[in-house]
Parts: C-alpha cells; structure tokens; sequence
C-alpha cells in the first residue's frame, strides 16, 4: 500500500536523484519520445509548492513541451527551498520567476496553465480568476471548500472555457480503472453497501501552541486570504490547516475526494438522499484541531448504502488497510486500494467468485498530467479523467459528511433544488463567508 506520506517522499526524492526519474508506465514512456514545436510548447506556473503542489509541478516538468517560467508561495522559505532543490537538480533557475502574490502569475500572458496547491480556502478564487484571466487549471483537491464554491467553480470553466483537471489523480491509474470495470459486470451480485475508510496513523495534529507573530518570510495576510482574521498560530500552518474548518474540512475532504469518488463511480451514484454522521476529537483531544478525528459517516441511496470511516494516528483499518473501498456483494466483496486489488469470495454465494489481489503497476500522477497536458493541447475536455464537474461532485458529497456531523443531525438533501431541506443549513453551510476584503467572483 501507498500512503500520502510515503508517496511525498518518493516524489520529493525525485528532485535529488534527477527530475526525470521516475516509476512511470510504457505509455508515459512513449509520451517522452514525442517533439513538440515551440507552437506547442507549454508555460506554467505553480501556486502553493509546499506539498502536493510541488509533487504536481515535479510531474507537470516531465512531460514533454511543459515549461516551468513560475513559482509562487506565501512563505519565502519554501520558495527558496523549491528553487535550491530546482538548481542542485541542474534546471535553469534563470528563467523560473518567484512570486509571494498569485496575481502576479495570472497577469502573465505567456503563462497558459497554473497548478494550485493552496490550502483549500483558496482554491475556488484562485481557479475562477485564472479561468477569466484565460488559464487553463489543475486544482488539488477538494477542488473546492463548500458545496457553493464547487457549483461557482464549475461555472467559471463553463463560462471562459478552460481545461480544467481535478487533482484526483487516481482516476488516472489503471487498477482503479478495472475494478470498477468488474463492479460493473455484474458478477459481485447485488451490492447492498460500499465501505470507504480511510484510517492515517502518520497524521496528527499538532500541540495546541500559543499565538505568535509570523515566522520571517511568511506573508501571513495572503496566507489568510478570504479566511476570517485570526491571529497566527504555528499549529494551524502549512500541512495543519486542514483540521480546521476555516481553511479545510479534516480528513474526510483530504482523503473523502479520492475514495468516496471511487465509492461513487462503482455505484454509478449522484448524490444521497440523507446523510447521518457521529464521531468527535475521541483520540486526541488535547491536540489542535477543530475536526474529527474520527467519524462514520452513513450515507442513504435508493438501493445501497454508503459508509464512511476515517481515523488519525491509526493504521488498523478494514480488511487489513489503512485506506479503502470496499463493494460488498451477495457473490463477493470487491476491495480496492491504491496498492490493488481483489475479490473475496462470499461463502454463502450462489454464484461463487473470487480473484487474487492485482497490484497496481503504474504512477497516477505523472498519468493524470499527461492527461491533462493532453486536454490542454486538443481542447477536449471530454477527454479528461477528472473534469472540474467530477471533482465538484465528490467535493459537495464529502461537504455533505462534514455539514451533518456539525449540525449533530440528520440531514435530508433535495436533489431537485439541489439544497437541503433545512434552510437554516442552507443559510449556514451552503457557502463559506468571504472577508478581508475578498469576494468570489459572479459567473
């Protein structure tokens, strides 16, 4: 099994072993051997370059006519961090550009795609101006932080007309690809309910620290952003801001995108008809967060059910993974994960089906660009693994998880009027408050 963190290792040693070595596929292979005339050369920049927004631009500068001209980071430090490591790696640091303000990317004509890899809270506004200002978009994910944001979002693409690729970057890889294409052969039998856990015992929050002022280099204001204004605090900085809801929505948005997204897809669901979730800071509660660190989540469809569950600082999850899906059927039980998968056999089946586990054999990220790349350049959207209509999708069914743990009730969603029954939940969650200034765009 692959977990996040060991998975932002080997990335990150990329960098110091050479920025073309890599795991990748034939076809990923074959997609190297091509040449591109300077017509079709490709200029990018990356926005927020601390974690997974280094891991896209490592994988964005293998594919062939991409150009890395821009970086840009609130915090200085990591700026000067991501270029050392660019130059010890033998690029040329001459003509990739530094920035500590996104605009200043966006303002740039000859850039024709950005990444984002900002903490959540920004992703919506930094993906709608630079959808107006004509960039076409890669958007970590949860590609947005309400279930407003996501519809906003994919408005913005819809109304400039951009390739816009959700950073789920499973869809890409091929395993996750056949099993769901056996789930949808039928031999499982009837599936009466998908399992989706996600137990991390490498992340915790941090100590509860008091507030201080900024570290040195750090742009705290733009860091806030649209963000309430709130003294800084070490404990909810770089990688710890997604245990609050200001910023981010724990772990169900972190890890919820990537998993539910492949509980949904086996169904061939849309989105619940209710949604009932218990859980709380059981494990840690002298830690900083404000987001369960553990939580179930039981999500009703017309002919399954869907069941949540998350963890931090454990590893003892189902089946003996620390991350899955699970589609269990009257003939068997399909499990899947980011190391493979494989069909346990129902004892009690009628028809009796079974296969041993299938690793997975390929890198999901450096696909998912070449994916998108490939969009960039033909213009077909339809091509995309993950549209920003896919990523909105999973983004508003994990909000929904989180939206009916806080209000410690069962919530009822209208899928007519695409909002809750309870307007008081509308008014409240539907879309998070701008301030300092900053409003999302109108499309």
């Amino acid at each position: 099994m692959t977990s996040r963190r060991s998975f932002l290792e080997k990335s990150s040693a990329l960098v110091g072993g050479g920025l073309l070595l890599s795991a990748m596929d034939q076809n990923t292979f074959a997609a190297l051997g091509k040449r591109f005339a300077p017509s079709d050369q490709l200029n990018i920049g990356a926005i927020g370059i601390n974690g997974m927004g280094w891991t896209n631009t490592l994988a964005a500068m293998k594919v062939p006519g991409v150009n890395l001209v821009a970086l840009c980071d609130v915090d200085k430090n990591v700026l000067d961090k991501r270029v050392a490591e660019l130059s010890k790696a033998g690029k040329d640091i001459s003509k990739i550009a530094t920035y500590g303000d996104y605009r200043k990317i966006l303002d740039r004509k000859d850039i024709d795609a950005i990444i984002i890899g900002t903490p959540d809270h920004w992703h919506a506004l930094i993906m709608m101006q630079a959808c107006e200002a004509g960039k076409d978009v890669y958007v970590e994910k949860p590609v947005g932080n309400s279930i407003g944001e996501c519809r906003a979002m994919v408005a913005a693409k819809n109304k400039y007309k951009r390739v816009v690729q959700g950073g789920q970057w499973q869809r890409s890889q091929q395993h996750f690809k056949d099993a769901v294409d056996f789930v949808y052969s039928g031999q499982l039998g009837n599936i009466r309910t998908v399992k989706v856990w996600c137990y991390q015992g490498w992340m915790r929050p941090d100590i509860i620290r008091p507030d201080s002022a900024p570290p040195p280099g750090v742009d705290y204001d733009m860091w806030l952003g649209p963000a309430p204004k709130k003294a800084f605090n070490a404990s909810r900085f770089h990688f710890n801001f997604r245990w609050f809801w200001d910023y981010a929505g724990g772990l169900m948005t972190d890890w919820g995108v990537h998993l539910l997204d492949y509980g949904l897809l086996g169904m061939k669901a849309t989105v619940p008809k209710s949604i009932t979730a218990l859980g709380g800071k059981f494990a840690y509660p002298d830690l900083s967060q404000e987001t369960p660190d553990t939580l179930m989540t039981l999500y009703e469809f017309d002919h399954f059910n869907l069941l949540w569950d998350h963890a931090i600082g454990i590893d003892n999850g189902s089946y003996g993974r620390d991350h899955g899906i699970a589609y269990i059927g009257n003939n068997g039980t399909l499990v899947l994960d980011r190391g493979g998968w494989e069909v346990i056999e129902e004892k009690n089946g009628a028809h009796k089906v079974s296969k041993p586990l299938a690793k997975s054999q390929d890198n999901g990220v450096e696909k998912h660009w070449v994916n998108f790349i490939d969009a960039v350049r033909s213009r077909k959207t339809e091509d995309l693994h993950c549209p920003i209509e896919a990523g909105a999708h999973v983004a508003t069914v994990a909000q929904m998880g989180n939206i009916t743990f806080r209000t410690g009730q069962r919530v009822v969603w209208d899928a007519v009027a695409e909002k809750f029954t309870d307007d008081a939940i509308n008014q409240k969650y539907l879309m998070k408050e701008y301030h300092n200034g900053y409003k999302l765009p109108v499309v």
